[in-house]
Order: C-alpha cells, then structure tokens, then sequence
C-alpha cells in the first residue's frame, strides 16, 4: 500500500494539494499495552514539495502530529502538466515520495 496519497484540484491556475501520510508518528512517550514497554519515538521531521524540481512548501513537524497525518496547501502560477512532488524523511532516516503530474 502506497505511504501517500496526493490529490490535486487546480482552477484558474491555483492547484490545491490534499496530501495523507501512512505513519505511525509515536511520540516516544506511549506504552505497549500489552508489554507496558515504552515505544520508541518515530515521526516525520520534514515534508517538501516541489513543482517542477523547485521547492514550493517545506514544513517541519514533531511528536504533537497525530498519526497518518493529512496536510493541504495552495500554489500559484501552476501549468497543466507541471510535475509536483511530495516527499517526506523521519527521524529513523526511512523515507518516502511521489511524483504527480498536474492535470
């Protein structure tokens, strides 16, 4: 199953990005309930946006994002068939991104 999913509506050249992350996001501070043992903290630090390789949106997050988050965002002046990409990078060093192509 895909990490992301990136959906995109574009009118009068402003494409809205709807954009879900498959992620875990544990803050380090919940406990297994059946071990009582504290799960290590595992969240996304950066996701950044590109639209034809330059950077449009970068933005950092922490512990206090819940799991699997959702984030949407505007960009101007876009082009039916410009290359948007999403990508994201944790502080597990696991990674992942998407290209999609405006339409």
């Amino acid at each position: 199953m895909a990490k992301i999913k990136v959906r995109t509506k574009t009118k009068d050249r402003i494409t809205t990005v709807s954009a879900m992350i498959r992620h875990p996001m544990e803050t380090g501070r919940r406990k297994d309930p059946e071990t009582g043992v504290i799960i290590p903290i595992h969240h996304i630090q950066e996701v950044t946006c590109l639209l034809n390789d330059e950077t449009v949106m970068t933005t950092v997050m922490g512990t206090g994002i819940s799991k699997n988050p959702f984030i949407a965002f505007h960009i101007e002046d876009v082009d039916k068939g410009d290359i948007l990409t999403l990508s994201w990078v944790d502080n597990l060093g696991e990674s992942d991104s998407i290209k999609v192509v405006i339409e």
